[in-house]
């Protein structure tokens, strides 16, 4: 059977994969055919060699380390669902079928909660590990699914997505409105320091660790045992607690304010934090 461009080019088409690819697949499921070979049966071989080649690929790329991505959020009232997805290179980051792809399973993971599994979850009928293999088949390079997040909550729910699309973070508040929970999430993004909401939060022992090391840190400069100690609790409550507590931080659009004196009766409840590439974070008060 004759191998047209016009069968090469609805190949590509229907499986974005390149095009000599494509003809190199239909050419191979010819042959698989023989000479009864039909155009259907041809073309739906090639389709299931070009899928074989793309799980190989992703297999032979699957240990290549994914330090970059994006992250997309989708929202609706009452729930909002993160998805990170991750790649090599910061080129990979910045394309647009990769970007539409992290979007279009945070779309789909807004309607339908993926659970425990996502690479299980079945996206526009194909599921999201193929579709992953098909993405690493035609892009060329490891392609990872990140951490995944779906929010439900009747609370106020804020969103901040960074203009790089490789940071982003949610906010549930009791009470407050939108508009502020979005710039809590915004002041989320731009310190990573914050691990927790409030000081109760914060483990104890660790707390103490950090004293020690200011108040060895004081005697070494010289001071006394009991200057040392209070020197050591200022430092602390300076520069640890003002960067690891959200409420203690000064407020980025007012730093002479704190957080806390920004969203006043606003109680905030959950904070989530993802990085394409980082650690995620995940606080409830």
């Amino acid at each position: 059977m004759e191998i047209t461009a016009t069968l090469v080019k609805k190949l590509r088409d229907e499986t974005d994969a390149p095009l000599m690819d494509c003809k190199r697949a239909l050419q191979d499921a010819a042959a698989d055919q023989g000479g009864a070979a039909n155009e259907d049966a041809v073309f739906n071989r090639a389709r299931e060699i070009l899928r074989e080649a793309g799980k190989t690929q992703a297999a032979k790329r699957a240990d290549r380390e994914v330090m970059n991505g994006v992250v997309a959020i989708a929202k609706k009232p009452g729930a909002v669902a993160l998805v990170s997805l991750l790649s090599e290179t910061d080129f990979v980051a910045r394309n647009e079928e990769f970007i539409a792809e992290a979007q279009a399973l945070a779309n789909a993971f807004l309607e339908n909660d993926p659970g425990d599994d996502p690479l299980s979850a079945v996206v526009e009928g194909v599921p999201v590990s193929d579709r992953i293999e098909a993405l690493v088949a035609k892009i060329r390079e490891n392609i990872q699914l990140g951490t995944v997040k779906r929010i439900e909550s009747d609370k106020t729910i804020g969103t901040y997505l960074h203009h790089d699309k490789a940071k982003a973070a949610v906010v549930v508040a009791e009470g407050g409105d939108e508009a502020l929970a979005s710039k809590v999430a915004m002041q989320v993004v731009a310190f990573p320091s914050v691990e927790v909401i409030a000081e109760s939060q914060l483990d104890q022992e660790r707390l103490q660790r950090e004293i020690e090391v200011e108040k060895k840190r004081a005697m070494d400069e010289g001071q006394p045992d009991d200057r040392a100690q209070k020197i050591a609790e200022g430092r602390v409550n300076k520069e640890f607690l003002s960067a690891a507590v959200l409420l203690n931080m000064a407020w980025f659009l007012e730093p002479k304010k704190k957080v806390s004196e920004i969203v006043g009766d606003m109680k905030i409840q959950r904070i989530v934090r993802m990085q394409a590439g980082g650690t995620p974070l995940d606080c409830s008060l």
